[in-house]
């Protein structure tokens, strides 16, 4: 008996793209509408207005008129519903009892449709959005992943804060968040992923009845990243604190690039479970941090595979010679057997248990159709994964683990660049 399809995609005349996935073995519904603009679409002046346009979708609708009749709307069913915004998309969604997919569905193609921006609601949300600026840079720990971004990326969308600065976002008006949304939030480039407990036909019906005012638009692409690096990097943000965070790594690849699942392979043995290499050497051998992680992050047009962690000051040089050791073992010795079939069984039994949930599966093959134009179902990306070999691996290493290519980001109680830059060798 064949298989049956996971996941279906219809395009409509205006160029709404709808990705259906039915989860018999759940009783909720996500739905979910991606948009593919964010902080790297924006130019200087108005950085940071992704981000304010997506807090500004909650303030009223034409026919739900203010921030109280929009979140009673679900909460009066126990739905579940947010929003985020990214580099290079923003996402709206509700998580419901699938009993009520219509209401889902009504208030996401409601505030994504029709919201109507109240004039007071702009100027108090400046308010609110400075508060959460604040908040990420009073906390090292979140706030590092904005320091290393600015030290690979510089002045440009790709450096800068998701949630702008509290000049930009303080000059922010309606008229710029309302000509933003008419030319981004274009049908050609919007998503509507509907995941769960689903008539294919229905879902795919509703969202047709309820997004066909989804608009032509004026779409503006983002600007090419520039990126060149010829010697080792540091950049430290000053402040008096007991610990440094620090983010140490390597540009790397884009989602494209062939090599994107041996990265996936080679941040797991390095830093991506409890039992990786960089977790064992500096959190239970030398007990200098709570957390340290190696992440591979792609994009369309950027890559970086990044090691982050929290660490004692006396302790900074010590952790960043582990981590560099580690980089260097990558690049000179082949992954054993058994540590590569650990870390390719905890990629695939990671995604098993992360695509349980309807949100989880709305968001995996929403995401993909966005920015990949391609959607490779768990199967698939499992069979890439299994064909990751040990020479793969030492191959890529040898290719970023260079010291012209080290990237070192702190927040800390140092001023001296030179020095860091100084035992940044591998």
């Amino acid at each position: 008996m064949a298989k049956p399809k996971e996941y279906k995609k219809t395009t409509l005349p205006n160029g709404l793209r709808i990705i259906t996935v039915p989860q018999k073995e759940t009783k909720a519904v996500t739905v979910l509408v991606l948009v593919s603009t964010g902080s790297k679409n924006e130019q200087k002046n108005i950085s940071g207005i992704s981000h304010f346009l997506e807090h500004m979708l909650f303030k009223g609708t034409k026919k739900r008129r203010n921030k109280i009749e929009i979140a009673e709307f679900l909460d009066k069913v126990g739905g579940s519903y947010n929003a985020f915004t990214g580099e290079e998309y923003t996402g709206y969604y509700a998580k419901v009892d699938s009993v009520h997919a219509d209401k889902a569905m009504d208030w996401v193609s409601d505030i994504f449709l029709n919201s109507v921006f109240p004039a007071g609601e702009v100027t108090k949300e400046r308010g609110v959005i400075i508060e959460e600026i604040n908040m990420y840079r009073n906390n090292p720990m979140m706030y590092i992943d904005q320091v290393w971004k600015e030290l690979l990326y510089g002045d440009q969308p790709a450096g800068w804060d998701i949630a702008g600065n509290k000049e930009t976002v303080s000059k922010i008006g309606r008229k710029q968040i309302l000509d933003y949304i008419n030319y981004q939030y274009a049908a050609k480039h919007t998503v509507v992923c509907v995941a769960g407990n689903i008539s294919e036909a229905e879902a795919i019906r509703k969202v047709k009845q309820y997004f066909k005012g989804a608009k032509k638009g004026n779409f503006k692409n983002k600007p090419e990243v520039k990126e060149a690096q010829s010697k080792s990097q540091v950049k430290i943000q000053f402040k008096k604190t007991d610990q440094t965070n620090l983010a140490l790594g390597v540009r790397a690849y884009s989602m494209f690039h062939p090599k994107r699942y041996v990265f996936i392979i080679m941040s797991v043995i390095l830093g991506g479970m409890m039992s990786s290499r960089l977790f064992e050497k500096v959190r239970e051998q030398m007990g200098a941090a709570y957390y340290i992680r190696t992440t591979n992050d792609t994009d369309t047009n950027t890559g970086c595979l990044v090691t982050s962690c929290g660490v004692d000051n006396s302790k900074v040089e010590k952790v960043i010679s582990a981590i560099l050791k580690e980089y260097q073992k990558m690049a000179t010795k082949k992954v054993g057997a058994a540590e590569l079939k650990k870390a390719k069984d905890y990629v695939k039994g990671h995604m098993v248990l992360a695509l349980e949930s309807s949100d989880s599966k709305a968001n995996f093959y929403g995401t993909q159709e966005l920015l990949e134009k391609e959607i490779l179902t768990p199967d698939e990306i499992m069979e890439k994964i299994n064909k990751v070999s040990s020479d793969d691996i030492l191959a890529a290493a040898k290719d970023i683990f260079k010291p012209e290519k080290l990237n070192l980001a702190m927040i800390g109680p140092f001023k001296d660049e030179k020095e860091f830059k100084r035992i940044l060798k591998i």
